[in-house]
């Protein structure tokens, strides 16, 4: 390039490449891109909160040639009729001493700038767009230019508005690209630059879109391009209004009318020069204003040199405020990284061969030992959180699922069609208290205990008792057989089943909602750190739920344990309640025996420890109470005719004993269920889970596989700690650019 024309470029930006100011805007744009890549290319991809400015307008508006202008060289990677179909983020580095320009493309996958050709970098970039079709992505490309005629920012162009469609597949081109333009709009880190074709103010289609965005045009700057074509419009009477608007502006509104470099069609390159031709262009445009006679403030807002100008000085405005929120961000990052840090160190000490057996034991004993809190309930704990219909709908949709064979109804009765009709009437006839309650935990059992309950007392006789079944049971034997022998007899063959299936259901019931507590535990561990409460637990928690989070075989093997002991527990349950049942239903008369003493509904306050003598009066009593059913049920048996001819009355009276002791069996049963669930289901695994835990054994395939994820593990620990070092440097880089940049300013200052 020849050296008026970079001398050309300097005077037209009015800076020097040796004042200081153009030195520390330079020094800060290199300073943030270099931080912003070191730890983009370190980390990945990251959120940096960082302005930008973006490209808007409509199609052949000259979006295009507003870019090779800033760019200070052709550059055109779309052809007219296509389109851009992504965003397009383009860094501009001006480097003055440099011969010659050099162009890179950001490769994705390595995330490294690769250098090319510009014929190279416009064919890939033009694939990019190309690729797409009649799509859009808002995945972008980056490309970066140093060149001794380009200006110091980064611009990201995007796709340009449609404003008509030939078909539907166009038209739901034109709205994808508007949804996409208009979040980069919405964004209030970016600044706006609204490219507008020079003609009446009225007529600014995008300008009127970025004002349903930014009403008060804060972060909207107005390119009005080709201004050379509307000169003969200009005249000295109404130049200065034009540039105004005509009203139509708002004064506070930044705005610029300028003319960019073309020239005769059919050739590739202008032929003298590209940044030469845009010199000329803005001595033509200055030239037609100050012959109009515009007034000096106007002046400010012609031609390309006065954009760039001011362009530059934004940008310098606009990073040298983003040093604040980029340094929070990074110490943000540095703050996460080195958390991960630590427990990835953690893990890899706990995980060491040599340890790792003990590491897992005392992992699994501290989430059986936080069972109890959760069970006692966690109030900041929102993991697993249910209603009751959801419960008993993901409970029917697990066994449905699974399709194994159930020994137990999922409905309380055959009068009930679905779920729907059981909850229904759990919601509007029973009233189950926290129905409609999202909770998890001790509070989610107690919940389960009400419900399993009525699931119990819907329990009925399903078969008829016939005639022929009652004098079936009274058949002949050794000894003479009663009345009572033949109820005993019914209760056994047509009652024991129905009860043996509902308490079958409680259990499986319980087995359930232990399993979903697994990630309510873990969630309880991971949230103390850093709480209010943490001090009122034990520390192990949150050392060890980093380890049962971050190693999968930690996980399964805790897990698998955990689900063991809720097995063995659901077995116990179900065989001491079988053995209940058996019992009651071969001697009932023993079961219905009532309590030998009751509750009154007294006051407290006459109540005083008894004397002896008040306690050898209440035993008689009360041994004498308890053979009240005896009487009632004799009474009952001796109604019951023993003459053959009177047999039909008599199976009629045997039916309804038969039914009465049935509903007392199932009232003791259904009282029983909350003390046994507690007893041999809920105590024993709050209990016996941490010595379940500390029985847990490695197989050699965990060890393998624990070998393999130790040796991942200290891969990803390396990366970490590049990331933390990318970061850490970054911020010392940042901070001793602003004490510099300070220093200077007040050095200027004196």
């Amino acid at each position: 390039m020849p050296a008026s024309a970079v001398a050309s470029h300097s005077s037209m930006l009015g800076t020097s490449s040796s004042s200081s100011s153009d030195g520390v805007r330079k020094e800060l744009l290199d300073v943030l891109s270099e931080v912003k890549t070191r730890v983009m290319d370190t980390v990945g991809s990251v959120d940096f909160p960082m302005p930008q400015f973006i490209l808007i307008g409509k199609q052949s508006v000259g979006k295009s040639r507003i870019i090779e202008t800033l760019a200070g060289e052709t550059f055109n990677f779309v052809s007219g009729t296509l389109g851009s179909r992504r965003p397009t983020v383009l860094e501009f580095r001006n480097v003055p001493h440099s011969k010659q320009s050099k162009w890179s493309v950001l490769d994705k996958q390595s995330n490294r700038w690769q250098e090319h050709p510009v014929s190279r970098v416009m064919e890939l970039l033009g694939e990019a767009h190309e690729s797409l079709g009649a799509s859009i992505s808002d995945q972008p490309v980056n490309v970066k230019l140093e060149s001794p005629s380009c200006v110091d920012m980064q611009i990201v162009d995007l796709p340009g508005f449609r404003e008509f469609a030939l078909d539907e597949e166009k038209q739901r081109l034109a709205d994808a690209i508007e949804r996409l333009v208009t979040r980069f709009m919405e964004d209030k880190r970016n600044v706006m630059l609204c490219v507008e074709q020079a003609g009446d103010a009225a007529n600014l289609g995008t300008l009127n879109k970025c004002k349903k965005i930014d009403p008060n045009f804060d972060r909207t700057i107005l390119i009005r391009n080709k201004l050379d074509k509307f000169y003969r419009d200009l005249t000295p009477e109404n130049v200065n209004d034009w540039l105004e608007g005509f009203g139509d502006l708002p004064k506070n509104l930044e705005k610029f009318a300028l003319t960019c470099p073309h020239w005769q069609e059919g050739l590739d390159q202008p032929p003298e020069g590209f940044s030469t031709l845009r010199a000329k262009m803005n001595e033509k445009d200055v030239q037609i204003i100050n012959d109009l006679g515009v007034g000096d403030r106007l002046k400010e807002t012609v031609g390309y040199a006065q954009f760039a100008k001011a362009m530059e000085n934004r940008i310098e405005e606009m990073f040298a405020d983003a040093i604040g929120p980029v340094l929070k961000k990074l110490r943000e990052m540095k703050d996460s990284i080195q958390e991960k840090k630590s427990n990835m160190e953690e893990e890899i000490s706990h995980t060491n061969p040599s340890q790792i057996l003990n590491s897992v034991r005392e992992a699994g004993m501290s989430f059986g030992h936080a069972l109890n809190h959760v069970m006692e309930g966690y109030v900041r704990s929102d993991m697993g959180r249910i209603t009751l219909e959801e419960e008993l709908r993901q409970f029917h949709a697990s066994y449905n699922r699974n399709g194994a064979d159930k020994d137990f109804a999922l409905l309380p009765s055959e009068d009930f069609q679905n779920i729907d009709d059981y909850i229904t009437c759990l919601r509007e006839e029973l009233k189950v208290p926290a129905m409609d309650v999202e909770i998890n935990g001790g509070a989610q059992f107690r919940r389960l205990m009400f419900e399993v309950e009525v699931f119990c007392r819907f329990a009925e006789i399903c078969v008829e008792t016939k005639k022929k079944d009652v004098i079936q049971a009274r058949g002949v034997a050794m000894q003479s057989l009663t009345w009572r022998d033949v109820v005993v007899k019914l209760l056994s063959n047509e009652a024991h089943l129905p009860m043996k299936k509902r308490v079958r259901y409680v259990g499986e019931r319980i087995k359930w909602f232990f399993q979903t507590q697994k990630d309510v535990i873990v969630d309880f561990m991971k949230s103390l750190k850093g709480s209010a409460d943490e001090h009122m637990y034990s520390t192990l928690y949150s050392k060890t739920v980093a380890i049962i989070e971050n190693n999968e075989m930690v996980k399964n093997l805790v897990y698998e344990t955990f689900d063991r002991a809720v097995e063995r527990q659901l077995s116990q349950f179900i065989e001491l309640f079988d053995n209940t049942l058996a019992s009651t239903f071969s001697n009932p008369w023993v079961f219905l025996k009532r309590a030998s003493t009751q509750l009154d509904e007294g006051s407290l306050e006459d109540v005083c420890l008894p004397s002896f003598e008040d306690t050898k009066e209440r035993i008689p009593s009360e041994i004498e109470s308890r053979s009240g059913i005896d009487t009632i049920l004799q009474k009952w048996l001796a109604s019951i005719p023993q003459e053959p001819s009177m047999i039909d009355d008599a199976v009629d009276k045997a039916q309804m004993l038969l039914l009465k002791t049935f509903q007392f069996i199932r009232a003791q049963v259904a009282d029983q269920i909350e003390l046994f669930a507690e007893s041999f289901f809920k105590l024993p695994m709050m209990r016996r889970l941490e010595e379940d835990m500390a029985s847990i054994e490695l197989s050699d395939m965990d060890r393998e596989g624990h070998a393999a994820r130790l040796e991942a593990l200290q891969l990803e620990f390396d990366t970490v700690c590049q990331e933390f070092d990318a970061v850490g440097d970054s911020i010392e880089k940042l901070q001793t650019f602003a004490l510099k940049a300070q220093s200077k300013l007040r050095s200027r200052k004196r």
